[in-house]
């Protein structure tokens, strides 16, 4: 009889552990939203940066036995620029180990798909953006990305390194998304935002 509650409680605890990453995860689908701060640059902004903040929100859309899928959106963008910035939504695959981009044409519809299906789907190299030990390092033609681990920190880093695009993204364990920054070329245009701390 204590052999058998054993096994049942194993068989819970994987069941529960099941899609958990230290780095993106949560117990339900309400959106948890937070204060993101940081600036902005390009050619049609007279100084070298501005102020820009938004609000960043975290979904979990679903959650099929091997993992989870998360949208992130950005609301309530604000700095004193002429035009206001817009930042796409992402969704992001998270299993036990990683963090992969959803990078479909209708992510929608990919969501939907992905839901239903029985395990994890194959992903390309080039959309994994977070691991939860050891160091990933991969290049595709111009673009080298790398993803390492600082203490609580999962650090995603893509650049191109003959144009300087470039792309950043930061996750903090037990939190999630932290930082979010991206650019083009030559201070072309880009900005910086960075998670603003609870009181």
């Amino acid at each position: 009889m204590k052999s058998l509650a054993f096994v049942l409680a194993l068989l819970a605890s994987i069941t529960v552990s099941r899609g958990e990453n230290p780095f993106l995860s949560a117990q339900d689908n309400k959106p948890v939203s937070a204060k993101f701060r940081g600036a902005e640059w390009g050619d049609d902004i007279a100084q070298e940066e501005i102020a820009l903040s938004a609000k960043v929100v975290t979904t979990r859309v679903a959650s099929p036995g091997w993992g989870q899928i998360f949208k992130i959106t950005f609301t309530d963008i604000a700095s004193r620029a002429a035009q206001r910035r817009q930042i796409l939504p992402e969704y992001f695959i998270v299993t036990d180990d990683h963090i992969y981009l959803l990078n479909e044409e209708d992510n929608g519809a990919a969501v939907k798909k992905l839901a239903a299906a029985d395990k994890a789907p194959e992903i390309e190299q080039g959309n994994v953006y977070g691991i939860t030990e050891g160091k990933f390092e991969y290049a595709e033609g111009p673009w080298e990305t790398t993803i390492q681990l600082k203490g609580d920190l999962c650090i995603f880093e893509s650049n191109h390194n003959s144009s300087g695009h470039f792309k950043k993204v930061v996750w903090k364990k037990g939190v999630g998304l932290v930082e979010y920054s991206m650019g083009r070329g030559a201070a072309a245009d880009g900005f910086r935002l960075k998670r603003v701390k609870a009181n």
